[in-house]
């Protein structure tokens, strides 16, 4: 876990330590497993208050949503996907990546009706897919239609929301659809789609907590509180699966056998520095949007990964 805190947040500390009381304004999607346990745990209402600070939440409904109210600086830190900061990063906003959970490939899939005649990737040329633009369902689409020898432009983007994207695909107003979890198991639950791939063999689909390059620099002794408290909490998320199904059922209001499903599917909830290989992931997202023109300009990742010391 993030135990040190890197030459930028050491300066922090030390604007941080005569710094008035602050609101810490944290940014999370259903599928931030993490801090949503950690919200309704209470644990870093709890610590921060030993500081003289407060904590805010407030959910999106996905990364590029909360990755915007970041830019403008609605909140100082959260967790998405991996192409939102990609699109983030290339569209000006000021962010740092600060840490990042381990590949969970299960955990997205591209779903089509139970009786639809696509039965390969292949067969998705020319359809209609569902999927919120920008996000890490968009690079899984990419990189199906890739193993399929498609282009981008052999199929129909529908760029919706999750919850608008059910919607669309049960009503059969669109031929498949990019998503991941817990949409993905609650999909499954109770619609009985079938899956036509998950991320499995195309994407590592890793989770990263970002914050504002402000933030990062003038609050130091608060990121470090936050990353403290989510090490705690991961020894909880990996000891008690079934109480974590139970807390997340309650909060974000699905069936607690879905977030059993969700939490099978990730491996670990361990979150660390950023490494080389993780890097490079990142920069390999950056790279194949930049080619496709899918983002105003080609960016470098390491230019916004706080290093560990």
């Amino acid at each position: 876990m993030l135990r040190h805190i890197t030459s930028l947040l050491l300066a922090g500390l030390i604007a941080a330590g005569s710094a008035h009381a602050a609101e810490l304004h944290i940014g999370y999607q259903k599928s931030s497993l993490n801090l949503i346990v950690l919200k309704s745990r209470g644990t870093l209402e709890k610590q921060l208050a030993a500081q003289g600070h407060t904590v805010k939440w407030t959910e999106f409904q996905a990364g590029p949503q909360l990755l915007e109210a970041l830019n403008v600086g609605s909140i100082d830190f959260g967790m998405t996907g991996d192409t939102p900061p990609v699109f983030a990063q290339s569209g000006g906003t000021q962010l740092v990546y600060v840490g990042f959970e381990p590949p969970k490939p299960q955990a997205s899939a591209i779903l089509v009706p139970s009786d639809s005649a696509i039965r390969t990737l292949a067969d998705l040329k020319g359809k209609r897919i569902a999927l919120q633009k920008g996000s890490s369902a968009h690079w899984l689409l990419i990189r199906a239609l890739d193993k399929a020898g498609l282009k981008w432009d052999d199929i129909q983007p529908v760029w919706l929301t999750p919850s608008d994207a059910r919607a669309a695909f049960e009503s059969a107003k669109v031929d498949a659809w990019a998503i991941w979890d817990p949409y993905y198991a609650a999909a499954e639950k109770a619609i009985k789609p079938r899956v036509l791939t998950t991320g499995n063999g195309l994407v590592a689909n890793q989770s990263f907590y970002l914050a504002s390059k402000a933030f990062a620099g003038k609050q130091g002794r608060l990121l470090q509180t936050v990353f403290d408290a989510l090490s705690d909490n991961d020894d909880f998320l990996d000891q008690k699966p079934k109480e974590t199904a139970q807390i997340l059922a309650k909060a974000v209001g699905l069936d607690a056998a879905i977030f059993e499903t969700v939490v099978q599917r990730r491996p670990s909830f361990k979150v660390t520095w950023l490494n080389a290989q993780v890097v490079a992931e990142q920069q390999r997202i950056a790279d194949r949007f930049a080619e496709l023109k899918l983002i105003p300009k080609t960016v470098t990742v390491k230019d916004i990964v706080l290093p560990p010391q």
